[in-house]
């Protein structure tokens, strides 16, 4: 019990830690990172509940539900900020 619940506490982390790689305005990014967070919590929650196969299931559909959560909260795209060309140089050159 004690070795499934360190692995569970790994992929739930790992799961975590990539999806926070998403890219923020892209749907499909999103889905997987929504996926991946999903599959790791339902797996967690899953294996805790009702051993090995729950993990599966709990997986499954945490991996399902997190990937359509991810695709429906994405943002709309946002202009880039303006950049300016003609804008002063914090260094002035060394006058003689």
């Amino acid at each position: 019990m004690r070795q499934f619940l360190k692995t569970m506490v790994v992929v739930a982390a790992s799961a975590g830690l990539l999806g926070g790689c998403a890219n923020t305005y892209d749907p499909g990014q999103r889905a997987l990172g929504g996926g991946a967070i999903g599959a790791g919590a339902g797996a967690l929650i899953g294996g805790l509940a009702g051993g090995g196969t729950g993990a599966l299931t709990g997986a499954l559909i945490g991996g399902a539900v997190g990937a359509v959560g991810g695709v429906a909260t994405t943002p709309t795209p946002r202009s880039p900020p303006p950049v300016y060309q003609d804008a002063p140089s914090p260094y002035r050159p060394y006058q003689y």
